[in-house]
């Protein structure tokens, strides 16, 4: 067997069933000729004899993978073939390490897509990008690896009938094993996705975030994550194993499988992009129509071919479409489903009226504010991202920062009475219809990161600058997403219409949670002053100017009650910074929702695609409201719920082997 130079010395001592067992595990990988290693299932080519399977799930996204996993499990005479636009991300640095997933963020990213999106004067003019998982596991190969769960009201509130938070609590704990210390009941502890601290904590980070919110009245929860805990921190858990690998949805339900070679009836075809799915004259979907991404040819002189040389394969049984947020209203649009409008102006035939495809759109916005600490080089990723580190070093000596996101705490917050008045009557009309009689529900989710995520060849001096995280939970803004033409090439017109609410309460939101974070900070040990040019430009002589550098905490350690005196100039100008700065959380949701047809829905309760047959979506677009999370917990939960609605469908129950 080839190994690579990190797992030598420990394989040298397995047997060959032991190593195989192991890649299963995720514990050892494979080098980049991993097919020629051990016999598996991926290709970038179909072989001549597999035109035809059971199952076909478009995108191997994140909740995609969870249905593939669950299927191959319930019945291995069921044929499964899962299509990947991206490439294979089997033990890729970027995606298995944690500490460094901000390197997704590089615009040479193979793992990551980036959509472009219209210019918005809300927005100070720019046109934002919004990144998404490009590779096998989506989102969860790419992402911040943040453990939230949805409050209860938020399942609740999608008032749909078997997706109830209580009916979804059997799927939260499916698909974990929870190594934190929450209530046993409310977690799982058998689960493929390990739940834990990973390997390093910074912990004079964390105790500054948790004592500085205890100071402004937000107390430490025991577990922030058993659906009605609200307006507390906690010291935060990740989607990071205790042996430091990110928990990744291909890593844990598909890659294992695929290894173990007990699963023949599973397949992976990477590098080819769903185009539209295919129907009979009875809107019975019998397969789909893909083609090679053309961004992976050798080439770019024949990127035309990529897009002109499509291929089909059939599905006896059912299509899933899996490609998230962002792209399955496009893959329904190019398939003749939507607005009848939107169809025509893109010259694709109407198939289905569905008028509510593409509309919708949500995102948590986001602001990220930098700030000046005393913490050491080895208590933050920056040196991952500014070249300080050698990171083939890093991974061969087995760096313990390679086995965190960084960040150890976090919280969701929400506004004293007071605070509520004081942003407004227009705002406090908001709370008391959406907020005020639902606890669980938080304003913001707050979250300290040990890493700057900006250019760090401008920073002022060679102090550790880290970010602090505030965004929206339950935006009032509400975007849309929708084709052009026919075909992949044309362009996607993607309005994020982040901060164009009435009234402006999102941004009124980010006003208030820069102000409380600001007094967090300004109250920590390890503060050591705001790098101005990620703060607002507040008037000369304002009392809450920036402060560049400090000797440490602007407070005593036991002033509860002092706070930044802000004029309305001030506000201004934090408001303007923050049209500026608002980002994505790569939260995307809700394009495709689950809902009936005259709400704009586009599935039902099982997932299936409003008036088409052997079609269903399972991904985060179905979500019908937002949720008080980071979304990628509620992805893995929709995976789950699809793939048994799909197991129950298919009379796959009684057929179950029992493994998990």
């Amino acid at each position: 067997m080839s190994l690579t130079k990190d797992n030598a010395e420990y394989t040298n001592k397995l047997t060959d069933d032991e190593q195989v067992r192991k890649y299963a595990e995720g514990l050892l990988f494979l080098e980049s000729t991993v097919n020629t290693v051990i016999k598996m299932p991926l290709y970038s080519k179909l072989p001549q004899d597999l035109q035809e399977v059971d199952v076909i799930i478009a995108g191997g996204g994140l909740a995609g993978c969870v249905v593939a996993g669950r299927l191959a499990e319930a019945d291995r005479n069921l044929s499964i073939l899962v299509i990947e636009q991206g490439p294979n991300s089997y033990g890729l640095p970027e995606v298995v390490h944690p500490g460094l997933y901000p390197r997704n963020l590089f615009p040479n990213s193979k793992v990551t897509l980036f959509w472009k999106t219209r210019k918005s004067d809300k927005l100070a003019g720019r046109s934002p990008i919004v990144p998404s998982g490009g590779t096998l596991g989506g989102g969860s190969a790419i992402n911040w690896m943040v453990y939230t769960r949805a409050q209860r009201s938020d399942f609740d509130s999608w008032a749909t009938p078997g997706w109830t938070a209580d009916e979804m609590m059997p799927f939260l704990k499916k698909m974990e094993t929870y190594h934190g210390k929450g209530d046993p009941s409310t977690h799982g502890s058998d689960g493929p996705v390990n739940i834990s601290k990973g390997t390093h904590v910074c912990s004079r980070a964390e105790n500054a975030f948790v004592d500085a919110a205890a100071k402004l009245g937000y107390e430490e929860a025991k577990d922030l994550q058993n659906l009605d805990a609200n307006n507390a921190i906690e010291r935060y858990y990740k989607y990071i194993g205790p042996n430091g690998r990110r928990q990744d949805a291909a890593h844990r339900y598909v890659y294992p499988k695929l290894f173990s070679n007990d699963y023949p009836n599973l397949h992976v075809l990477f590098e080819k992009q769903v185009v539209k799915v295919l129907f009979d004259e009875n809107k019975r979907a019998t397969g789909v129509e893909y083609q090679t991404n053309p961004t992976t040819l050798a080439n770019p002189e024949f990127l035309s071919t990529g897009y002109t040389a499509t291929r089909s394969i059939k599905a006896r049984k059912l299509v899933v479409v899996s490609t998230g947020a962002n792209a399955t209203p496009g893959v329904l649009e190019r398939s003749g489903l939507g607005d009848p409008e939107v169809l025509k102006a893109a010259k694709i035939p109407v198939v289905e009226e569905l008028q509510g495809v593409g509309k919708d759109y949500q995102d948590h916005h986001l602001s990220l504010w930098t700030y000046r600490t005393n913490l050491s080089p080895k208590e933050t990723l920056n040196g991952y991202q500014d070249g300080r580190v050698n990171i083939n070093e890093a991974i061969r000596n087995s760096d313990e920062l390679l086995g965190t996101n960084g960040m150890d705490a976090q919280g969701k917050f929400r506004p004293t009475e007071a605070e509520v008045d004081a942003l407004g009557p227009e705002f406090r009309k908001a709370w008391d219809k959406d907020f005020k009689n639902r606890p669980d529900r938080p304003l913001m989710i707050l979250a300290v990161y040990t890493c700057y995520y900006g250019d760090h060849s401008v920073l002022p001096d060679d102090a550790e600058y880290i970010s602090m995280a505030n965004w929206t939970t339950y935006p009032y803004s509400r975007g849309t997403i929708h084709v052009t033409g026919p075909t992949m090439g044309d362009q996607v017109d993607f309005n994020t219409g982040w901060l164009t609410d009435a009234n402006d309460i999102d941004l009124k939101k980010h006003v208030w949670a820069y102000k409380v974070t600001r007094e967090m900070w300004r109250r920590m040990p390890i503060f050591r002053g705001e790098l101005a040019s990620s703060h607002p430009s507040f008037p000369s002589g304002s009392a809450a100017a920036v402060v560049e550098k400090a000797d440490g905490p602007l407070y005593a350690e036991d002033d509860k009650d002092s706070r930044i005196k802000y004029t309305k100039e001030d506000d201004a100008a934090i408001e303007q910074k923050i049209r500026e700065i608002v980002s994505t959380t790569w939260h995307s949701l809700g394009t495709a929702k689950m809902a009936p047809r005259d709400k704009n829905g586009v599935v039902d309760a099982s997932l299936n695609v409003h008036g088409t047959k052997g079609l269903k979506l399972a991904d985060l677009s179905i979500a019908p409201e937002n949720v008080g999370a980071n979304t990628g917990n509620t992805a893995f939960v929709i995976g789950e719920k699809a793939a048994d609605i799909i197991v129950n469908e298919l009379g796959l129950s009684a057929k179950s082997n029992g493994t998990k």
